[in-house]
Parts: structure tokens; sequence; C-alpha cells
């Protein structure tokens, strides 16, 4: 009877276990979801956004007001690396999440309720820029947050495919903000469109913050920052970054692939197209579309075949597909129609690649009690030089050399950091949490 007894408890813990890992997927990717819609609208009505916050007359000028915006919001991504990981590492995972979709969602929300230039006059981009560094400093907690939430949830053979939820659940948020943007376009006029059709997706981030809030306030928090906070010291912020600084430096390498290519391929590529290619605004993010469908589909296949031959080989492989391929990709590009398409495709396919398995390589990098600041720390300082740099970055670049390859040069620059930083790490696939 005690045998039967045991076995019929074993049961239920691996079915309380089951469930807990499901519930944890779930939270963190739906709330990571409707994180980065709110995020990615800004990009996808760029140029929208552009013609609404700033003096008329100089388009170029314009464009370069939004993405400096953009930009100089990532600034505040470092500091909130540091500042959510310190007390994600302290208080739990789950607290900082829940924080963090509070922050997005009001920042955004408030996006949608500031006048035009023509009403205001330069306090329009001042309170525009104001909401985007608090969404920078949100977005920097959101990312590592919920990837460690999955990853320390994770059985140690099924990690990598758990861990990809968090960057399909981003670009499932792209994909929701660009379609969107092509329903706005596709159903109102232009008029309609820059005078109140563009803040519906801003406004909309209220409601749905309030279901990933509800979401997040019933999961408990991971079984792993648990254990650790009876058997771990917390250490000072500056000495948990001191004593993993090579560990930092080497993810920071590795991370600029990722920032690059994430707001090149499924931020950026829109207003490029527009813009350098000539393509119609409803054409050009519906072939955005299609590269962030293939990253999505393919994403939880790169986190499986992670878990089987490893971290380092798939990322590695990833560094050299963009090296060799991006150019080709561009050429397809600027051929429009199919061709348009299938480099949507390609491009797409390759960045699942290295993203499919980033997230979860950065979390086995470092120590439970430093885990969250130090993935925090070199993702979001990655992000801030790189990532939230990268359109602005890619217009002038286009506008000093005159050449509209030069982001396909720069994203292939990234992908050579990246490789360099690959080959001084360590692997990591099965490395218990």
């Amino acid at each position: 009877m005690s045998i039967q007894r045991q076995v019929e408890k074993n049961i239920e813990s691996e079915k309380t276990q089951t469930t807990g890992v499901k519930q944890a997927v779930f939270g963190a990717a739906i709330g990571n979801l409707i994180e980065w819609f709110d995020y990615a609208s800004y990009g996808y009505l760029a140029t929208i956004i552009a013609a609404v916050f700033f003096a008329p007359g100089n388009e170029k000028a314009a464009l370069l007001g939004t993405f400096g915006v953009f930009a100089v919001s990532f600034i505040a991504r470092p500091v909130g690396g540091l500042v959510w990981g310190h007390y994600g590492d302290k208080l739990g995972r789950k607290r900082i999440l829940t924080l963090t979709i509070i922050l997005m969602s009001l920042a955004t929300f408030t996006i949608g309720l500031i006048p035009s230039y023509a009403t205001i006059g330069i306090a329009a981009p001042l309170l525009l820029l104001l909401c985007r560094i608090v969404q920078g400093f949100s977005a920097s907690g959101e990312y590592a947050g919920a990837s460690l939430f999955i990853a320390e949830y994770a059985p140690n053979s099924k990690r990598g495919l758990l861990v990809s939820m968090v960057p399909a659940s981003t670009a499932a948020g792209l994909l929701l903000g660009a379609l969107t943007a092509v329903l706005l376009q596709y159903n109102l006029t232009q008029d309609a469109l820059h005078s109140w059709g563009w803040r519906i997706p801003f406004l909309i981030s209220g409601p749905l913050g309030l279901i990933a809030l509800y979401i997040r306030m019933k999961l408990e928090d991971t079984p792993v920052f648990t254990e650790k906070e009876h058997g771990e010291k917390q250490e000072p912020i500056f000495k948990s970054v001191r004593q993993n600084r090579k560990q930092l430096l080497v993810a920071f390498g590795v991370i600029c692939l990722n920032a690059v290519g994430f707001y090149i391929i499924l931020s950026y590529m829109p207003t490029y197209l527009v813009n350098e290619l000539g393509f119609d605004s409803m054409k050009a993010i519906l072939t955005t579309i299609v590269s962030l469908t293939t990253y999505v589909i393919l994403l939880p296949f790169v986190g499986t075949l992670a878990d089987r031959v490893g971290r380092k080989p798939v990322l590695i492989g990833a560094s050299v597909l963009f090296m060799l391929f991006t150019i080709p990709a561009f050429l397809l590009l600027s051929q429009g129609g199919m061709y348009a398409i299938l480099a949507q495709i390609l491009l797409g396919a390759i960045l699942a690649g290295n993203d499919g398995v980033l997230a979860t390589f950065l979390s086995e990098m470092f120590p439970t009690s430093v885990r969250y600041t130090c993935f925090g720390l070199s993702f979001n300082m990655g992000n801030a030089i790189f990532g939230g740099t990268a359109p602005f970055v890619a217009t002038f670049l286009i506008i000093q050399t005159g050449n509209t390859f030069a982001p396909a040069f720069y994203l292939m620059a990234a992908a050579f950091i990246a490789f360099i930083a690959l080959l001084r790490t360590k692997e990591t696939v099965n490395k218990s949490m």
C-alpha cells in the first residue's frame, strides 16, 4: 500500500510540475506578446508619427527625428537592466514582470493621448520622448525576466524549446502590430490615419495591459529562485557585475547580432522598403509580415535543435549565414515582387536561427544569484548601443553614402562581431539552473 501511495504521489508531483511549466510559459509569453505589441506600434507607424510629432517641411529630418527618439529611448535600457535585474534577483522574477507590464501599458496608452506638433509645438516630441524612455525602461526588464521565468521552470532537455517561446511571443507582438498597421491603412483615409487613426494601437494597450497583469498576478515565482532565496546571499549590484565581467563582455558581443538583426529586419524594414526602394506602404508592411511569420514558425524548431546539438553550433551557424546571405537577400529585395518575399523569408529564417536559442544561452551563462542582473545588463546594453540605434544608423548611412545596401553591410558587421564572441564561449546545453 505504501508503494502504491508513493507512486501516486510521484505521479501527482509530475502533473503539478507539468502544470507549473505550462502556466509559466503561458504567463511569461502572453505578457511579453502584449508588451512588444505596444513597443512595436511605434516602429510600424514611424512615417506617420514623423508627420504628426515633428515640424513639417523636411521629411528626411522628421524621419531621423522619429528614429532619434526611438534610439534615445534605449538609453534607459541599460539602467533599467541593472535596476530590474538587481531587484529581480533580490525580490523575485514574478514581481518584476508584474511591474514591467504596468509601466509599458501606461506609457504606450499615454502616447495615444499626446496632441500633435501642430497643436502644442515642440512639447509634442518632448512628451513623446518621455513616454518612449519609460517604454525603454520597462522593456529592459521584460525580455530577460520572461526568459528566466521560463528557463528556471523548464526541464533541462526542453529548455531551448520552451524558452524559444519568448522571442516567438515577441515576434507575435510585432506581427500583431504590423497587422494592425495594415488594417488601419487599408480602412482609413490618409487624413483620418494622421489625425486619429494612428492612435488606436496605442490606446488599446490599456485594456491589453490589464489582461496581462491579471494573468501574471496568478503565477508563482520560479522554484530555482525560491531555492536561491533561502540559500544564497544577494551581492551588491556592482560587485555582481565585476565578478562576471568576462561573461558579460562575451554576452554583449553575441547580442550584437540579435540587436541589429531584430531591429533592421523586423522593425526598420517597412520604412526601408518605402523610402529607399519605393514600395507602397501597405505592400512594405505585408512583405515584412512574411518575414515575421517565418521567424515565429521557425523559432520552436531552432529551440528544439539547440536542445539536441547544443547552443554554440546553432548560434555560430546563424552568424555565418548572415555574413554569406545578407547581400543576396538585399539584392532580391531590390527586385520587388516575389523576389522581395523570398528575401524576407530568408532573412526571417536566419534571424530565427540566432534568436531561437539566444535567450536560452544567456539564461545559462550566469549563476542564479546574479542571473537576472547579468542577463538584463548585457542584453539591454547591446540593444541600447546597436538595436535602438539601428534604424537611425541605417537611415544615416544611406543618406551619407547614397548606397541603399548600407543596412546590409551593417548587419554583416554585427554578425562578424557575434561570430568572434561565440568562439570564446562555452557550451551550456543541459546545464543545471
